[in-house]
């Protein structure tokens, strides 16, 4: 039996990926003020717990790249949201910081695959007109797992413990697991699918960016557009994690925010970058159908949301209603942003290297995700939060410029790919 739009289920077990990857890096976060006190540990001190995460998340960026295109989306997916889950129920045995970061530190390595797999996933099934949306579906479910986690790790850690917390949520990754595994395929290889939905998934194929002959993975780095998206990354995916990581302990400690109203507020920015993820996907895919090339619509999708991130300066000096709506502004365009600039990835790349150049693009992410966290537990500790919203409101024009500058062309239009190629 054949089944219509086999392409949207799969759609929605990414989303719910990615629901699941959100939780569970969340809890954390939202346990953070508790937790850093209960283990005495300073604003360095949880600095240091989150750098061990995104130390492994860097450097697993950049392997589970090469393990989804060796292994494909549905084993490896299935591999990377085992070992989290396992990790993320690992945090419960935690009794003092550094046990605490070593289990966030296996977090961290499984953490990555999961978009990886989606990247390659969304490759391999969905024509240009629908990759942004679906990358938004992904976007979309990180922060609704980010809003989920706030009430959800508040009401677990006050009805049962804090230990319960982390086993609860990693356990929902097992639940996920037999589904994927039943439905996903490649599109050549599924049971289900239709002649007409073979079809259209085999024109957008032929749509997609094609070499004269393959890309070989060491010269990926030698292409300006690698260059230009890991520049972009590098610069603006520090702000979403600052916002994940130490959202909640700025509520607490500058807003005097109880653990409670965290879980009863601190969701609204996570919402609201929902909202922008879809809206993201939507936007340039409307420009797509409207036939502008893909790679120029999602570059000129990125323009409105560069030019509204320096209002961030403003949030420390207003009061909390006022903060709490800019910085949903904030998350909001942060995240239209990154959904485009994920699918500039599926644009400007063949299928067969997705997976690979996603994860050296990603390992730009990881590293200056990683030396802004370090270097907002010092700013914190040693004056405050106002220098750290301040340096976050310009990330994203440098960024922009950056995307403008070296991404230009899908790689198929570069004459000297091939060179590259058989360097």
């Amino acid at each position: 039996m054949k089944i219509r739009g086999v392409r949207w289920y799969i759609a929605a077990l990414l989303f719910t990926a990615s629901v699941i990857n959100y939780v569970d890096r969340q809890t954390l976060s939202v346990l953070a003020p508790a937790l850093t006190k209960q283990l005495h540990m300073s604003a360095v001190g949880y600095a240091n717990v989150l750098e061990a995460f995104l130390i492994a998340y860097t450097l697993m960026y950049l392997g589970s790249g090469f393990i989804v295109d060796y292994l494909g989306a549905r084993l490896s997916l299935a591999c990377f949201m085992a070992f989290w889950s396992v990790a993320n129920m690992l945090h419960a045995l935690a009794r003092n910081a550094f046990q605490l970061g070593l289990f966030r530190c296996l977090l961290g390595m499984g953490e990555p695959g999961n978009f990886m797999a989606a990247f390659k996933a969304i490759s391999e099934w969905y024509p240009p007109k629908e990759k942004g949306f679906v990358n938004g579906l992904v976007n979309g479910g990180a922060t609704v797992g980010a809003i989920i986690a706030a009430p959800l790790v508040v009401w677990l850690s006050f009805r049962y413990s804090w230990q319960s917390a982390f086993v609860i949520t990693g356990a929902l990754g097992f639940i996920w697991l037999g589904a994927w595994l039943l439905v996903y395929r490649a599109p050549e290889k599924h049971p289900l699918i239709t002649a007409s939905e073979a079809a259209l998934v085999q024109a957008g194929k032929a749509a997609g960016p094609r070499t004269a002959s393959p890309i070989k993975k060491s010269a990926l780095l030698r292409l300006p557009q690698t260059w230009g998206l890991l520049i972009a990354k590098f610069l603006s995916d520090p702000v979403w994690w600052f916002y994940l990581f130490w959202l909640p302990k700025y509520l607490v400690d500058q807003r005097g925010f109880t653990m409670a109203q965290i879980g009863i507020i601190s969701w609204l920015p996570y919402l609201s970058a929902d909202l922008g993820a879809f809206t993201g996907g939507i936007a340039s895919g409307w420009l797509v159908k409207r036939g502008m090339k893909p790679l120029r619509a999602r570059e000129v999708s990125l323009i409105p949301c560069a030019l509204v991130m320096p209002i961030s300066v403003l949030i420390p000096s207003v009061p909390i209603a006022g903060a709490l709506a800019i910085i949903s502004i904030v998350t909001f365009a942060h995240m239209a942003w990154k959904t485009n600039l994920m699918t500039m990835t599926n644009d400007a790349y063949p299928i067969g290297v997705v997976g690979s150049v996603s994860g050296i693009i990603a390992f730009g992410s990881g590293l200056g995700s990683t030396l802004f966290t370090e270097l907002t537990g010092h700013i914190v500790q040693h004056y405050s939060y106002s220098a750290v919203f301040a340096i976050m409101g310009f990330l994203h024009p440098a960024a922009y410029f950056a995307v403008r500058a070296f991404v230009r062309k899908p790689v198929e239009t570069h004459s000297e790919v091939n060179e590259y190629a058989q360097a």
